[in-house]
């Protein structure tokens, strides 16, 4: 290959080395290249869209004399499928997990058939796009399904009015040759085929903000130069308008009965090499897509060539486009795809990069359809469990679902065993070593978990370390406005679960009491932000139990409260901190953490402390002698990029200070969040993404946190087996009394009993041990419980 294209180039070529491509003749050298791109961006995911088909209707004003999918109104038994049929369609296709509703259809068949005006009229509508955007919007109302259109050339009205009701749309340019329009020509007789109208069309769909698909067909009698033309005029419009989220490279198939029934089929060298130039000129992040079923046979060196995605599959219905030639089979789908040493990943219809803008490129209902849908990388959620729910966690994460074991082939990639390996040796690792390590899934994911569990198991054992403790929340009244809290109570959040309450500082240390008579050996103790507290209630709670209690852990106040009860004493934070501290102050919960990224923190509670004022607390606790714990709330609007900050936040404070007893993943808990209420969020992070948060903490964290706790509130008993083996090595506390993740609707209970902890562990063989809050040994009343307890099993 000559010296148009270098290894290691990122930026795309020029106009001129473009289509300087069209004379490169060395394909091994294409593909190789192409291949290097497609990785550098995508990794070893190939992903699909799990869709149904739905042809509105096969009458055409076009007559291309390739297709056998547009039919005049005397071979067709309708002219439009009904409601009543669209939704039976619809409904089999959400029953089989499909998120995806192709609405593929002849362009204006009413312009040349009087059959289809009347057949429109009878139904109620003016037009095909009327009756396409209503059935759009039924379907999307009644299945949850997401609309994806295919209409054909439209107005910006018509782009207008079908963005409310779908979230994606596509046509293919096919080619900008005028030529093939011509007499003789594929296109000849069909006006929507116009180059230049086809590419208004595209250019409408940008100015509206439309995420687009469209691309090429090969084989029709272009030239090897007008396929890079036409690449290049979908890279002119991306270019400008940065809304054409796939190209399809798809290749010519002769069908019978059509006026190009003799013509060869795109030949496979045409194919692979068109594969190859096209992700030359798009570059690596471009989505580029060939249909598996058009190629049944050559997958593998369709890989080689540089796709990332096979486009729409269905589980339900056939290509009506292409009826001869029948979907794989997805299991099928993916076996062929680790062949190669891949892994197949379920996306929606629209890719994760327009996905994560979703506010940007969406109407509202659709944004929040889209948000339900995904998970933190913008792929499609497999499962419907989410943190707290008592629904059975998916099994067999690493395989993404497939019922097959990975081949062989698919051991975990040197790229994140070489990032393991660093973590192993205690090395900091870099915001985007973190965010692969947090994106991983197959073999990579299942390597993540056991080095985690291995490396557990060298620093502290195999020992499963929990505390005996009471949660007390002395009131539930906030005047901040945090998007995330279904505890709290403020204007804002008056119909949510729960009345508003306060207790008093003799009720606090009454519960104390209760908690060291019952064996507990600390009091957590946590609150909403009331409107008529100051520093000097926090120190009277503190106060008054340290001095009915002397020997209880007192374990309390965020640094957001810390923060505010200084500034409502005139004090700085770290003179505040001393006077907890003589009140008897032992230790300080790292939460209200939430996502230590501004970015985040903007949408989900942008009337809390920043970032760095959360650092500034912890940091100042640990000057004066205070040791903490810390945090992460994730997934809700957060995605692995911001994990990774949080991280590394944690990761260099504790390299200055050395203060932070363990850290504790929280899974966002949705269910009565007022964000997840508003569609404003994710349903929380899926198992994947839960377990992952846990082992990548233990890879990232070693040498400096040697604790790493897993809630059995938010992750359920099986959740908690999975994080035990992949890095966990704490339950954190008893609770009794939990309140916070139960108000955000998690059902797992008030309270994990000894005996209980001890039933679960034994079942993958891991003793227990109560610790003290700093995982020390604990005093002789709580042993004497623990005995207690496992005699009354």
């Amino acid at each position: 290959m000559n010296s148009i294209v270098k290894p290691g180039q990122t930026i795309t070529p020029s106009h001129s080395a473009a289509l300087a491509l069209a004379d490169e003749s060395d394909l091994a050298a294409l593909m190789t290249r192409a291949a290097q791109l497609r990785d550098a961006a995508h990794g070893a995911r190939i992903s699909y869209s799990r869709k149904i088909f739905i042809p509105l209707t096969q009458l055409c004003r076009n007559v291309c004399h390739y297709c056998t999918f547009a039919q005049t109104p005397k071979k067709i038994e309708q002219p439009f499928m009904l409601p009543e049929q669209i939704l039976k369609v619809a409904r089999e296709g959400a029953a089989a997990g499909c998120h995806e509703a192709l609405f593929t259809l002849g362009d204006k068949p009413e312009l040349r058939y009087e059959t289809a005006r009347v057949a429109l009229a009878e139904l109620g509508y003016d037009s095909t796009m009327d009756y396409l955007l209503a059935m759009a919007k039924l379907v999307f109302d009644e299945t949850g399904l997401l609309p994806h259109l295919n209409p054909g050339v439209m107005t910006a009205d018509e782009f207008a009015a079908s963005r409310a009701v779908s979230v994606s749309q596509g046509m293919m340019l096919e080619s900008v040759s005028k030529r093939l329009c011509e007499k003789g020509g594929p296109h000849y007789g069909s006006p929507d085929k116009l180059p230049e109208v086809r590419l208004a069309t595209l250019a409408k769909a940008g100015q509206l903000k439309i995420p687009y698909t469209s691309g090429i067909l090969i084989g029709i009698g272009e030239t090897r130069l007008e396929r890079v033309e036409s690449l290049l005029a979908l890279r002119d419009l991306h270019q400008q308008y940065g809304h054409i989220q796939e190209i399809i490279i798809q290749n010519f198939c002769a069908k019978k009965g059509t006026l190009m029934a003799d013509v060869p089929d795109a030949p496979l060298d045409e194919l692979l090499w068109t594969i190859a130039v096209a992700r030359i000129i798009f570059g690596g992040a471009m989505n580029l897509q060939t249909p598996p079923n058009l190629n049944e046979g050559v997958l593998a060196q369709l890989i080689d060539a540089g796709i990332n995605d096979w486009g729409g599959v269905s589980p339900v219905t056939p290509d009506f486009v292409n009826p001869e030639k029948p979907w794989p089979g997805l299991d099928n789908l993916a076996r062929l795809t680790a062949a190669s040493n891949k892994l197949l990943v379920e996306r929606l219809p629209v890719y994760p990069a327009f996905a994560h803008q979703s506010q940007q490129w969406q109407a509202a209902d659709m944004a929040t359809a889209l948000l339900k849908r995904m998970d933190s990388d913008g792929y499609a959620r497999r499962e419907s469990w989410t943190p707290g729910c008592t629904e059975t966690p998916p099994g067999n994460i690493e395989r993404e679902g497939w019922s097959f074991a990975p081949a062989a082939s698919t051991a975990s990639s040197t790229g994140i065993e070489a990032l393991i390996a660093r973590a192993l040796r205690g090395e900091r690792l870099d915001e985007s070593a973190i965010v692969q390590l947090f994106q991983a899934r197959g073999s990579d994911y299942q390597s993540i978990c056991e080095a985690a569990g291995e490396l557990r198991r060298q620093v502290v054992g195999d020992t499963v370390t929990y505390a005996i403790n009471r949660n007390i929340n002395y009131t539930n009244v906030c005047y901040l406005s945090c998007k995330f809290c279904a505890f709290s109570k403020g204007k804002t959040t008056e119909a949510l679960r729960g009345k508003a309450y306060v207790l008093e500082s003799k009720e606090v240390t009454e519960r104390a009491v209760e908690a060291w008579q019952k064996g507990a050996t600390e009091v957590c103790l946590q609150g909403g932000i009331h409107p008529s507290y100051t520093g000097d209630t926090y120190l009277e709670i503190c106060g008054d139990i340290r001095q009915t209690l002397p020997d209880m852990h007192i374990h309390a106040f965020s640094p957001l409260e810390v923060s505010q009860g200084a500034e409502t004493l005139g004090l700085s934070i770290e003179d505040y901190l001393y006077r907890l501290k003589d009140a008897g102050l032992n230790s300080l919960p790292g939460t209200a953490a939430e996502i230590l990224d501004d970015e985040v923190r903007a949408i989900i509670c942008p009337d809390k402390i920043n970032t760095q004022q959360w650092l500034n607390v912890i940091e100042t606790a640990h000057k004066v002698g205070i040791k903490t714990t810390s945090t992460i709330m994730f997934g809700h609007v957060d995605r692995p990029v911001h994990w990774a900050r949080h991280l590394l936040h944690l990761r260099d404070l504790q390299q200055r200070t050395g203060g932070i007893t363990e850290f504790v993943p929280l899974p966002f808990v949705p269910m009565e969040a007022p964000m997840f209420r508003k569609g404003l969020s994710r349903m929380g992070p899926t198992m994947r993404e839960s377990v992952l948060m846990h082992a990548v903490s233990r890879l990232v964290l070693h040498t400096l946190i040697d604790n790493i706790q897993v809630s059995w509130v938010k992750m359920g008993e099986q959740g908690v087996i999975a994080c035990l083996n992949a890095g966990a090595n704490d339950m954190g506390g008893t609770l009794m009394n939990e309140s916070i993740s139960r108000a955000a609707g998690a059902a797992h209970g008030q309270e994990m009993t000894v005996a209980k902890m001890a039933t679960l562990l034994s079942g993958i063989q891991r003793p227990a041990r109560q610790r003290t809050t700093f995982y020390g040994e604990v005093q002789a009343h709580a042993d004497q419980l623990i005995a207690h307890q496992l005699s009354s099993r």
